[in-house]
């Protein structure tokens, strides 16, 4: 039996539909749930990532903490029995470190010292001594008021504490060397508290045992402020599989963590019970498990965090991320059945015309829109109204897409397709410059102009474009009022930071030049942050949704220095690897020693002047704050303001160093 071409080609449509619709169906629903799976274990991931560097941070908080009280002992430069000196450094450690809870030091005549943290509220100084009424218990109680501390009421209870008697103490009186214990039982206190201990020499005499202590109640506080997932939560497990800390916001050292309360918190301890009776788990490695409690399916993943045994446990209901693919899934067959009929019908009738050269020429327009070549697409008439439809719409879409070069970067879209950059997610290390501008006053302004501040900024956001993509930079983005933008990717930039820098102080000054005004005719100011170094670069998000952009500790440390221009005054901040990167092209001075938040080291950062090729100014004030910054750092306080003063004189006003001087003046003060 013969058949027509048209019913031919709609029998092989139809099965070839048929067989795709099975095929994507069950790829989508395997990729669904894959997808689901990779995502609870992307946030378990980055919860036990930051709840390891929380309890690494609190951990060395401890450690130096100890270390520095150590030092003012052993240099002598106050005596462990001179009891108000110690009070000070014990007090100031306590006030410096909010991680840490207690300080102690037990003498081997039984007399003790402590500094213990009252939450947020205040401080404790307890004291025993045998000159102290028979050895009672003195607590001393201070508030914490801003800037300082206020003396609020002593006591004296009776007591039979002895430093002697506790494992902190005898298990270091003898020792060389500190070391992490678990400590119970401080007066006062029921908690157990983890404590880095060590004995304290002083001219090779033996003074007693110093110990700084963490209390879990703190971490509680910490894992109260992570979500992992939209219903999740994160505990902390030891080493015998007991929960010792839980996500309360309200916690510290005088209001405990709410123990016991939720489901999430019975799925942690059943996960922690579970780890200690399965024998093969009790290894190092991070540890996966699915748990039901009370007919509800949850994900747990118990990672190690290095310390004492202890694990991070990432609690999520599976319904967290599944709940919404069964009924995706049925609109997903109703959707292709659709499909299916319309595509039959659509052949049968496409096949009765000959269509391949209009097709051809629209091939060859959609080929120029894949090349971004959209302004040489144009409407092709065709008497076949769908082939007229068609290229009508490849016209739209070329039209759409020119708008929306506005978006995206046309030289950077046709700059990925050349270099053969996948459009899925996927990065590479790169080195690269990061640069953040961000316009002073933004927030004032947008309260003050409400939905005017679009038309307001429009001026400043054309200039930024424009200057950058002048030195071969990439936009990230726009945030709100400030601009992301990276050189030395997609393509490869060796001078990468000399651009950046030379951008920078171009959009300085075409912002400054333009008197770019907001409707109270106040001037727009500028403030930029530039760093270098490797970087992810690629596409990140997911397969339905792609950016183009750079992650890494360069891009954040860049941003960071941004907010760092408020505090000295300044308009460019570039970081340490950039002014070795950009080298003799720039004129620069070394700025100052800062923290930059979420970084342990500290990082010297430089205030960007000049470019050396056009730099025609005097050096003479550069040289004199560097010269103060020498001074400051040796404590030579008076030679420092000196310098710092004649920098200001010489520049006719400098915000930096300014604030330099009052800072010289203040340390100056404290060591007199």
């Amino acid at each position: 039996m013969r058949v027509s071409v048209g019913i031919a080609v709609s029998i092989l449509v139809a099965l070839s539909i048929g067989v795709s619709t099975f095929v994507v169906h069950s790829l989508w629903w395997t990729t669904a749930r894959e997808n689901s799976r990779m995502l609870a274990a992307e946030i378990n991931g980055q919860i036990a990532n930051t709840v390891r560097i929380e309890v690494g941070l609190t951990l060395r908080s401890a450690e130096a903490a100890w270390a520095a009280v150590r030092t003012i002992f052993i240099q002598d430069v106050i005596q462990t029995r001179q009891a108000d000196k110690r009070e000070f450094v014990f007090l100031s450690q306590i006030q410096a470190q909010p991680n840490i809870s207690w300080i102690t030091f037990g003498w081997p005549d039984g007399n003790f010292f402590a500094a213990h943290r009252l939450g947020d509220s205040g401080l404790e100084m307890m004291e025993i001594d045998e000159n102290i009424r028979n050895r009672m218990l003195r607590n001393d109680r201070y508030i914490f008021i801003p800037g300082d501390i206020q003396f609020e009421e002593r006591t004296f209870t009776d007591t039979d504490f002895d430093p002697r008697e506790h494992a902190w103490y005898r298990n270091f009186i003898d020792r060389d060397t500190p070391d992490w214990i678990e400590v119970r039982d401080l007066p006062g206190s029921d908690k157990t508290l983890y404590a880095f201990a060590g004995p304290i020499d002083v001219r090779r005499q033996r003074q007693g045992v110093l110990t700084v202590a963490i209390d879990t109640d703190r971490l509680s506080r910490f894992l109260g402020s992570l979500r992992p997932g939209e219903f999740g939560a994160a505990f902390i497990i030891n080493a015998d599989g007991k929960v010792i800390a839980i996500p309360d916001p309200e916690a510290d050292e005088i209001t405990p963590a709410r123990m016991g309360e939720g489901e999430l918190y019975e799925v942690a301890k059943i996960s922690g019970e579970k780890l200690m009776a399965d024998a093969e788990n009790k290894t190092p490695g991070p540890v996966t498990k699915r748990i039901v409690f009370e007919d509800v399916p949850y994900a747990v993943a118990l990672t190690p965090l290095g310390f004492y045994g202890w694990r991070v446990a990432t609690v999520i209901p599976e319904s967290a991320f599944l709940s919404g693919i069964d009924k995706t899934l049925l609109n997903l067959v109703y959707i292709l059945l659709g499909v299916v009929v319309v595509a039959i019908g659509l052949a049968i009738w496409f096949v009765r015309r000959v269509v391949a050269n209009p097709l051809s020429r629209v091939a060859e327009d959609l080929s120029r829109i894949e090349r971004f070549d959209v302004e040489q697409v144009s409407r092709r008439p065709s008497r076949l109204k769908e082939l007229e439809n068609l290229s009508a719409a490849t016209a739209s879409m070329a039209a759409g897409l020119s708008a929306f070069r506005k978006y995206v970067p046309t030289d950077l879209v046709r700059m990925l397709v050349a270099e053969g950059i996948k459009t899925q997610p996927g990065g590479e290390t790169k080195q690269i410059s990061v640069l953040f501008c961000d316009v002073s006053g933004f927030t004032g302004l947008t309260e003050k102009h409400g939905p005017k501040i679009v038309e307001l900024m429009e001026p400043f956001f054309s200039a930024a474009t424009t200057t950058i993509e002048r030195h071969d930079g990439t936009i990230d983005k726009f945030i709100g009022d400030a601009v992301m933008a990276f050189w030395g990717a997609p393509r490869q930039n060796p001078d990468h930071a000399e651009h950046a820098c030379r951008a920078a102080l171009e959009l300085v000054d075409v912002v400054e030049s333009s008197s770019l005004q907001s409707q109270s005719d106040n001037a727009l100011h500028v403030r930029i942050g530039l760093n270098s170094g490797e970087a992810l670069v690629g596409n990140i998000g997911s397969e339905q949704r792609l950016n183009y952009t750079a992650i890494g500790d360069v891009v954040n440390v860049a941003s960071r220095l941004e907010g760092t221009n408020k505090t000295y005054g300044s308009a460019i901040i570039i970081g340490p690897e950039t002014r070795q990167e950009a080298g003799n092209a720039i004129v620069v001075r070394e700025l100052d020693t800062v923290e930059i938040q979420g970084r342990s080291e500290v990082l010297v950062v430089y205030e960007l002047i000049a470019m050396a090729d056009s730099f025609k100014g005097s050096c003479d004030w550069i040289d004199a704050y560097e010269t103060g910054l020498s001074h400051f750092r040796a404590s030579r306080f008076p030679e420092a303001i000196t310098a710092f003063q004649t920098a200001d004189t010489l520049r006719g006003g400098d915000m930096a160093s300014q604030v330099m001087i009052k800072r010289a003046a203040a340390y100056e003060a404290r060591a007199s």
